[in-house]
């Protein structure tokens, strides 16, 4: 049993030191900052270097000295693991703790927790661990008790938010909740969601995802992501921490480093805003749309449909349809994006056009769009076979503004008897 014990410590503990605050991915090349935090190098020079950042970001204090000194003897230590780990896959299976042991461990965290122990951090940590380890050791956290703990812990910064220990604990305990989201059909899955549906709860995740650590940041981020594949009501975010927990979504969304966590920001942000249009109105006040069409044109597909659909979504509201069409790469990047990305983008690109073109026409619109291409791509859609919404959207468009764009020269001039044809 010892060795077992043994085996479990050097488990759980090891790979948490070995892995970048900023990816969470194992260290290759680990270096120390001036806060005697350690990173991978290439993503703390570019926190530092690309993204000018000024703190660190596992701590968020502000910097004066941005050198960083290679940490050896991390490195010699991370090797020696890896080396270990690899070389004896079965060695693990075999030896493995019994989960009445793993339990018991995690019942004793649980106490510490309990109690003004000043070690608050390091004990969540090593749960974290142990509910990674399987379902099993999930249930029997909440069976023991632990999310009233967690929930104590993460209400204790609306309390006292400047108290550092108690924002890093708080911040530690969404890093074990992240792993205890499961299906709201199941009891222990819906115990989970009541406690994060709590105003309380809500509001100190939104202070994280504001003010918390890169990693942090990702724990708030990945939770809101399982949420939004519920029946969540995100009315208290939206109400109380719209316009902050907005615009920490739309860093996230820009942050090159964690591509996962900017996934995520941008799904979040879909299923929010399709929830109200009042979210809508504090996602334009947070500079959502700005945000977003400078980052479509450097975009993959999937980040790409993402963002051309929260446009899509802005521009349902008249101030959103301000926004983009005040920006003065928003039709443009839309316009390079139709035909070039995937269907699904296209005919969100087309429903974004109609939009505008309804509701929004103004001389200008209308010239940037003949300009940009946007008129001769969706001629196309006009050869289509047979009837489509996207096909009736780009009609429609057309007889009512045929008249100006036809005073272009490059306009179809077939399109002009068609267009006749059709009482123009």
């Amino acid at each position: 049993m010892e060795t077992n014990r043994s085996n479990l410590d050097s488990e759980m503990e090891l790979p948490q030191d070995f892995r970048c605050p900023i990816s969470m991915e194992v260290m290759k090349e680990p270096v120390i900052i001036s806060t005697g935090v350690t990173y991978e190098r290439k993503n703390i020079e570019k926190w530092f270097f690309s993204y000018k950042k000024k703190t660190c970001p596992a701590t968020m204090q502000n910097m004066q000295n941005f050198g960083v000194t290679p940490n050896h003897t991390l490195k010699r230590l991370i090797l020696v693991w890896q080396n270990s780990h690899h070389s004896s896959p079965s060695s693990s299976s075999s030896s493995s703790p019994l989960p009445s042991y793993k339990r018991d461990q995690m019942e004793s965290l649980l106490n510490t927790l309990g109690s003004s122990t000043p070690f608050k951090v390091n004990s969540l940590k090593k749960i974290k661990e142990i509910v990674e380890s399987g379902d099993e050791m999930k249930l029997d956290f909440i069976t023991l008790g632990g999310l009233d703990v967690l929930f104590q812990l993460i209400v204790q910064i609306l309390l006292d938010c400047s108290d550092f220990l108690v924002f890093r604990a708080c911040e530690e305990a969404f890093g074990v909740l992240q792993h205890l989201i499961v299906s709201e059909d199941q009891d222990d899955g819906n115990k989970v969601i009541e406690l994060l549906s709590k105003p309380e709860c809500m509001k100190s995740m939104s202070i994280v995802l504001q003010r918390g650590s890169m990693e942090a940041r990702v724990y708030a981020i990945t939770i809101l992501k399982e949420l939004a594949k519920t029946d969540f009501n995100w009315n208290v975010m939206v109400n109380e921490q719209g316009m902050g927990m907005f615009k920490s979504m739309l860093e996230l969304a820009s942050d090159e480093v964690s591509m996962k966590a900017g996934s995520s920001a941008l799904q979040v942000m879909i299923k929010v805003l399709d929830s109200s249009k009042k979210s809508r109105s504090r996602a334009i006040e947070a500079g959502a749309m700005c945000t977003l069409i400078e980052l479509l044109p450097d975009s993959n597909r999937s980040k790409c449909e993402k963002i051309l659909l929260i446009i899509k979504l802005l521009c349902e509201c008249a101030d959103g349809r301000v926004a983009f069409t005040e920006h003065r790469l928003g039709i443009g990047a839309v316009s390079k994006k139709l035909f070039n990305v995937s269907e699904m983008a296209s005919k969100i690109c087309v429903k974004i056009f109609s939009l505008i073109c309804s509701f929004h026409p103004t001389d200008k619109v209308l010239e940037e769009m003949m300009i940009y291409g946007a008129v001769k791509k969706i001629v196309v859609l006009l050869h289509m076979s047979g009837p489509s919404s996207m096909k009736n959207k780009v009609l429609e468009m057309f007889k009512k503004h045929g008249n100006s764009w036809s005073r272009y020269p490059c306009f179809p001039g077939e399109l002009k008897e068609y267009l006749c044809i059709h009482g123009h």
